[in-house]
């Protein structure tokens, strides 16, 4: 089944506006890296500039996300946000991460600060034991259902 083809119970297509102002409302999504044997999936805070999305990753060049970032040359990540069963809006973008140069880091303070952040990064923080990348969007694509399908719940 295809978007278009659930169009009768419901679900639509977001447009550019739409995923838009989708982005910049919410904070957390799911980043999907490429890996050997399945994609490695991780829920990640955002920050949103209108263009790229920014995260910032705590822990060494160790880490296993940290060495899948930085080879990766095209990622996706999904952001979405469910109400209920019959209310929920999803993207799904594509994207090339790449570190961000510590020159540049003080440029993006008011992009990072609304990103959601658990105490242990602001520890991280602190002790500068961290990297940002940007997420250069490529192509994204929303979909959302908000409402009851016609016909449903009719006697």
């Amino acid at each position: 089944m295809t978007v278009d083809s659930l169009e009768s119970a419901g679900l639509t297509r977001m447009d550019e506006d739409a995923i838009e102002a989708f982005l910049e409302s919410q904070r957390v999504g799911v980043l999907g890296l490429p890996a050997e044997d399945a994609p490695y999936m991780v829920p990640i805070s955002y920050g949103y500039d209108g263009e790229a999305l920014y995260f910032t990753f705590v822990g060494g060049p160790d880490s296993r996300k940290r060495q899948l970032v930085d080879r990766a040359e095209t990622a996706g990540f999904l952001v979405y946000d469910v109400r209920s069963m019959f209310n929920w809006e999803s993207v799904v973008l594509t994207g090339r991460p790449e570190a961000v140069p510590e020159s540049e880091l003080a440029d993006l303070e008011t992009v990072l600060e609304g990103a959601w952040r658990p105490e242990v990064f602001e520890r991280a923080i602190a002790s500068d034991d961290i990297v940002v990348y940007r997420f250069r969007i490529e192509d994204r694509d929303g979909i959302k259902h908000t409402g009851l399908p016609p016909g449903f719940g009719e006697a």
